[in-house]
């Protein structure tokens, strides 16, 4: 057990680590606390140095700028830890937001508790609950997961999993692949609410609120979104309470219904109704989708 009590003047001769958030668009949003951490302190730690110095020369801060990121993180974190037992303060900083978040900050940050190294966090903009607070979905209980696994397999297991937590989740995804795991989600999810938001802070910010098959047709019809997205959706209402209620999660939507006329011996219309109940889907759209209706005919 360790009490690190952060504002005290012994620190056993190591320096210390501080986690400081940036600007995520908006260069107004970083608090006088911050721009004072990482004008005294006697390293700049940063993912992209190249971007973290454009932040340096716009608040005049001259302080020795090192790399540290997911490809450099051992190596890298080695050195900083070393200049930390010998006495100097590290300010360690993310390309936009709250350090720690979905980035190797987290690993510099154990071993430095570790080692009984101080490691002080400061408050300040972070992508996830500035999404989660705008979605109007609840936040009184909520899930922050990040980025979803890239693979197929991995991602419809990960999404099976959490279908059934009642929690606003929140999750980072890519521009690229934004329409994917939107049609994952409504696969393994059904029909729910949820809030796309992109640009934060920035002129062009975007809220993109729905439900999430309105949210797939609006981006099927060739809406072009640009920097990182945060998505936030709502949580099981309850109705499925146990993973095995979602044995159908791997299956595509023909399959499903199939599923139910071979194995349970349900007549075609019986099985349709059934698939839209397990995917929270309407009737209709199942019955469309099965038989191969075109809708613009």
């Amino acid at each position: 057990m360790w009490e690190q009590k952060s504002f005290h003047t012994e620190n056993n001769g190591t320096g210390t680590l501080y986690l400081v958030p940036t600007p995520i668009g908006n260069l107004d949003d970083i608090t006088f606390r911050a721009l004072d951490v990482l004008k005294k302190a006697d390293i700049l730690a940063a993912e992209d140095t190249r971007h973290t110095m454009k932040l340096c020369t716009h608040f005049a801060i001259h302080v020795p700028l090192v790399s540290y990121h997911e490809h450099n993180k051992k190596k890298s974190g080695e050195k900083l830890v070393a200049e930390l037992e010998s006495g100097k303060n590290v300010a360690l900083v993310t390309d936009a937001g709250t350090p720690g978040i979905s980035d190797p900050g987290t690993d510099l940050a154990a071993e430095c508790i570790a080692r009984r190294i101080p490691v002080v966090p400061l408050p300040g903009a972070n992508a996830a609950v500035t999404s989660l607070i705008a979605s109007g979905l609840p936040t009184d209980h909520f899930l922050f997961y990040g980025f979803l696994p890239r693979t197929k397999k991995e991602r419809d297991q990960a999404l099976k999993d959490l279908s059934v937590l009642p929690f606003t989740l929140i999750f980072y995804e890519s521009p690229f692949r934004i329409l994917e795991t939107i049609k994952d989600l409504k696969e393994a999810f059904g029909e729910r609410r949820v809030s796309l938001s992109r640009e934060l802070t920035k002129r062009y910010e975007t809220f993109v609120r729905g439900d999430i098959g309105e949210t797939a047709d609006f981006l099927d019809q060739g809406e072009v979104l640009k920097g990182e997205i945060c998505l936030v959706v709502e949580g099981s209402d309850g109705k499925q309470k146990n993973p095995e209620d979602l044995w159908w999660a791997a299956m595509d939507l023909n399959a499903h219904v199939d599923h139910y006329v071979n194995a349970q011996h349900l007549t075609v219309k019986e099985a349709i109704r059934q698939a839209a109940v397990d995917r929270s889907l309407p009737k209709r759209e199942v019955y469309r989708i099965y038989h191969r209706i075109d809708e613009s005919l």
